[in-house]
């Protein structure tokens, strides 16, 4: 297995990658993903501009045809030179599987693979040959932690010379971090309104942005929990618009969910008040957050949550199959949470 950990892809990055043919990142960071794929696919020296050099492909696309990938490493390109097959959207086709499989058995001398793909179990499918095989190089991708959302903002805005007060970089912090690209564009955002000013205050992050992470997955599932239908699709709109993956919803809301199943049982065994219960496993819980798991706790009997908590880990198990139904699937699925909290 040869794996680049996160800390480590700057450094890998400067690197000579020649001697490197096949390429998967993956993980729950979509943006972060795409970002990295660019990169390492600059780095390769086929022209991305060149149509018969660089071919593009959805996973899907290889489930119709599941000849295509080694047709297309293999085929030679209109004007000779090096190809770059580059694949989005992977999941765990079995068609791109048993290619890539082949792939890591025999590498590709005159073509590079990169694929991208979503947050993979491990020891399955893709992500099992990037373990198992040392003619792949495999970079995880997860969310932005503190230290990497702060280098974020200290590397855009020393592009366009600008400084930013510590109440300010502790509100944009709070607003980054879900995805890679939502993030950037943010920060660029921010840069571009406050250009000419010299320094960014807390009151132009609070103006200008948006909900680029977990704070507009907040707003979404505190709307299921409240049964606000119209809320949930105004906050789904935000997210898909800051290119946050809805995955982060799904997610945080099975997350929520859990511990509503945790506080539930701790009320229904020792008799306690909701209010009770959140004072001790909801230390964490922001404080407008609160009154909404509260009033949820009053409505939701351990059997029903637990019934949701299965629905929510089907609709992931289907959207990590199928990332082409990714979004409907939970649009559906926290859709019908949110009417059994309304009717309730």
């Amino acid at each position: 297995m040869t794996e680049v950990k996160s800390h480590e892809f700057d450094s890998f990055l400067q690197r000579s990658i020649k001697d490197s043919r096949l390429y998967l990142i993956y993980g729950p960071d979509r943006g972060l993903v795409s970002e990295r794929a660019s990169m390492i696919a600059a780095k390769t020296g086929v022209a991305l501009d060149d149509p018969f050099s660089l071919i593009k492909l959805d996973g899907s696309d290889l489930q119709q045809s599941p000849g295509r990938l080694l047709d297309e490493v293999n085929a030679f390109g209109l004007f000779g030179g090096e190809k770059l097959v580059w694949i989005r959207s992977a999941g765990s086709e079995k068609a791109l599987v048993d290619g890539f499989q082949l792939l890591a058995q025999e590498p590709p001398t005159g073509s590079y693979v990169i694929i991208e793909a979503g947050d993979l179990k491990k020891g399955t499918g893709l992500r099992k040959i990037g373990e198992s095989s040392r003619a792949v190089i495999s970079v995880a991708c997860y969310a932005d932690d503190a230290r990497a959302v702060s280098a974020l903002i200290d590397q855009e805005l020393a592009q366009v010379n600008l400084k930013i007060t510590p109440a300010a970089r502790e509100r944009l912090q709070e607003a980054l971090g879900g995805d890679r690209i939502a993030s950037r564009n943010e920060i660029r955002k921010l840069a571009l309104y406050c250009r000419g000013m010299g320094t960014i205050e807390e009151e132009h992050v609070q103006d200008i942005v948006g909900d680029a992470s977990a704070i507009s997955v907040d707003d979404a599932i505190d709307a299921v929990l409240k049964g606000d239908a119209d809320g949930l699709v105004h906050a789904i709109q935000k997210i898909v618009t800051s290119k946050t993956p809805i995955f982060l919803v799904l997610q945080g809301c099975l997350k929520q969910f859990q511990l509503l199943d945790l506080m539930r049982a701790e009320m229904d065994a020792k008799r306690l008040q909701p209010a009770q219960v959140t004072a001790t496993l909801g230390r964490h819980l922001h404080f407008r957050r609160k009154p909404i798991v509260e009033s949820a706790l009053k409505t939701w009997s351990g059997p029903a949550i637990q019934r949701e908590l299965g629905r929510l880990q089907a609709t992931i198990f289907q959207s990590r199959s199928r990332q082409s139904l990714e979004e409907s699937a939970a649009m559906q699925a926290l859709l019908a949470i949110t009417l059994q909290s309304a009717r309730r």
